[in-house]
């Protein structure tokens, strides 16, 4: 458990790593605690700030949960989808016989939250592309996104975003989507959810984080959906390898 200081990778990328490995070793599943944020930093000789900006990334992607006032821990095996396996939303609806109708579609740039910050790696008071979009049928919206852009997609902000978000990208930029890495949970709709969806606040909805990735498997969309739960399920295909 070393960093190299000299090195030109960064000592936070270098920590994320390493805890990484922590992570696949199984050494510390069954709700085992990670060493301590103080304990970190005096093994890689680093400020606290270092090392949790290392552990922040494997937060976000599902890796590791941390509790306030326990500690952080590996979180339980999330499930990783393939987009040569899924469809853009309007195409997989058109698929169900479904006519998607967008109720709003807003495009503003505008700082981030600190966890967007992180997850791209940028200054925290960085501006970024960031769409809403309430989607639905004829009877009504069932699905409010909210998508952030890392900046290496070239967005101008005045796109046509009533089309599929991913041809967009591949026709308009050469950024080819391949895949994400998911989290789904049931949580309730807080007011402005409630108001987009057209339900009560607090009733269950069904929540999505979503991050994308290009060809070289870099971030360029950090999504969130919420989805209501009297409209739409979730399903996963998962086939077994042989």
């Amino acid at each position: 458990m070393h960093i190299d200081h000299t090195s030109p990778i960064p000592l936070h990328k270098q920590i994320e790593e390493l805890i990484r490995g922590l992570v696949e070793s199984g050494n510390y599943d069954g709700g085992k605690l990670l060493p301590r944020e103080e304990e970190l930093a005096r093994t890689f000789g680093v400020s606290r700030n270092t090392v949790r900006q290392g552990i922040y990334r494997l937060v976000l992607e599902g890796l590791l949960v941390r509790k306030k006032g326990v500690g952080t821990m590996v979180a339980p095996r999330t499930i990783t989808t393939h987009l040569e396996e899924w469809h853009s939303f309007t195409k997989e609806m058109n698929k169900r016989g479904i006519r998607v109708r967008n109720y709003l579609i807003d495009m503003r740039s505008e700082r981030p939250p600190l966890e967007v910050c992180d997850l791209f790696q940028v200054q925290r008071d960085t501006k970024l592309f960031k769409l809403e979009r309430v989607r639905g049928d004829e009877s009504g919206p069932f699905v409010y996104f909210v998508s952030w852009f890392h900046p290496r997609v070239p967005l101008a902000g005045d796109e046509d975003f009533t089309q599929p978000l991913y041809k967009l990208f591949e026709e308009k930029f050469s950024i080819f989507p391949t895949s994400s890495q998911e989290e789904l949970k049931a949580v309730k709709a807080n007011e402005k959810v409630a108001g987009y969806l057209r339900i009560d606040a607090n009733a269950p909805v069904l929540f999505r984080k979503r991050m994308v990735y290009d060809t070289g498997n870099r971030v360029i969309e950090y999504n969130l959906g919420y989805y209501r739960s009297d409209k739409f399920t979730y399903s996963i295909h998962i086939q077994r390898n042989p």
